[in-house]
């Protein structure tokens, strides 16, 4: 009897310890969460990051990732590849639009609309989705139209895919209307308003994502999202493609070129310049540029060189200050500001420039008109003294140099002369 009680006791201990090790424990079921943060304007640097941070969590086995978005817009481009890769997707994606004072306009409507569960902190907004292009206002009617109503049906789509609310999304696109958090959620714009992102997780957790053939459950409450960076790569050209940025990049770049031609053989000048100028060109060719603004920069900055090598008494510099100043003002015409150059950099720049150019230009001509300090011109009006009594011919010194020297009367030895006049090398000189 003893020895049967052992037995059942050891299958008992024996199952405990099976149960114990085949059933993961409560944390062990819960795989990774990343999250993102876009801050800015929706670029190509911005839609690489996006890309890329959804295939490297997917790749390390990840649940979900969040992309916590905060974006006044951006490039339409840039926008539809974004979402084509959200709803290509088997990895659920949450737009999280935060923080408070944070928004989701234009191309973020889009990316929020797009996502899987869209969620938005107190104090944020979203809408504002009409398309803007460059000159708009110049298009015909006819193009106007077909964009706006590309746009509408491709906010339908994504909206419908995601079960949201279509009707906004046309509204969005069209009227530009706008919406708060609270708004959203009535509206069935996004799913729900979280204050921070615990809140967010919690909200989600046993939340089924259905896929195509597949469906995934979320186990979400508690988890430590874990943060993707940007790299540094990302960085620079998200920065770089800022249109004030850009700018400045080709003023720079237009500096350089101008002090390298100016003064040949500098070479860190023209290697800077050359630079700055191959900087701005990518950016600007990321940016919907006006190219006759761009062809007024470029005049300018030959009216610039030009100078250098004619006598205008400044008046390429002026024309060239005028070109580039007109030119910066219409290098990018959007409706919207963030896609802009902002007038407190236009200004500045056209200013340095005006004054360099001006500074330049003074110094030229004060140049042309002073009196020569080197050579035999420069040596008359000199003063020196008869070191070979002149009758008429004799010897000057003149800084420590000895001149053949005649003068109209005869001079003694130690007499103050002024130099009047020199030919073949021979000093014609008065008494002082």
């Amino acid at each position: 009897m003893k020895r049967y009680s052992s037995t059942i006791y050891i299958v008992l201990v024996m199952i405990g310890l099976s149960l114990s090790l085949g059933t993961p424990s409560h944390s062990q079921e819960k795989a990774p969460i990343y999250v993102i943060e876009v801050d800015g304007i929706i670029n190509p640097a911005t839609s690489k990051f996006i890309i890329e941070s959804i295939d490297k969590a997917a790749e390390k086995g990840a649940q979900c990732l969040i992309i916590q978005l905060d974006t006044p817009g951006g490039l339409m481009e840039s926008m539809r590849i974004i979402v084509k890769k959200i709803l290509t997707s088997n990895l659920p994606i949450i737009v999280y639009v935060s923080p408070s004072g944070g928004r989701a306009a234009s191309a973020g409507v889009f990316i929020t609309m797009a996502a899987h569960i869209a969620a938005m902190a107190p104090g944020t907004h979203i809408g504002a989705a009409h398309p803007v292009s460059l000159g708009e206002g110049k298009e015909s009617k006819t193009m106007s139209e077909k964009i706006v109503n590309d746009t509408v049906s491709y906010i339908k789509t994504i909206a419908k895919t995601r079960g949201r609310n279509m009707e906004w999304g046309e509204k969005a696109v069209r009227k530009s209307v706008s919406i708060t958090e609270e708004e959203a959620v009535k509206s069935n714009v996004v799913d729900f308003v979280s204050p921070d992102i615990q809140d967010l997780l919690s909200k989600i957790d046993g939340k089924v994502i259905k896929f195509d053939g597949m469906t995934r459950t979320l186990l979400t409450k508690g988890v430590q999202p874990r943060p993707l960076e940007m790299s540094w790569r990302y960085r620079f050209l998200d920065i770089i493609s800022n249109p004030s940025i850009a700018y400045i990049l080709l003023m720079l770049g237009i500096y350089g070129i101008f002090f390298e031609l100016s003064n040949p053989g500098s070479i860190l000048p023209g290697v800077v310049g050359g630079i700055f100028l191959i900087l701005a060109f990518y950016a600007l060719q990321m940016l919907p540029i006006n190219f006759a603004g761009l062809a007024l920069i470029l005049f300018a900055i030959i009216l610039f060189i030009a100078e250098i090598k004619v006598v205008s008494h400044g008046l390429l510099s002026v024309g060239g200050v005028i070109s580039l100043f007109l030119g910066s003002l219409m290098l990018i015409e959007n409706p919207t500001e963030y896609m802009r150059i902002s007038l407190s950099v236009i200004i500045p720049a056209v200013l340095v420039s005006a004054g360099f150019f001006i500074f330049a230009v003074t110094m030229a001509i004060r140049a042309r008109l002073s009196k020569p300090t080197t050579g035999m011109e420069g040596l008359i009006g000199e003063v020196g003294v008869v070191t070979i009594p002149l009758t008429p011919e004799g010897k000057v010194a003149i800084h420590g140099e000895f001149w053949n020297a005649i003068a109209d009367q005869p001079i003694e030895k130690g007499e103050k002369v002024q130099v009047v006049e020199v030919t073949n090398l021979i000093l014609k000189v008065k008494k002082i």
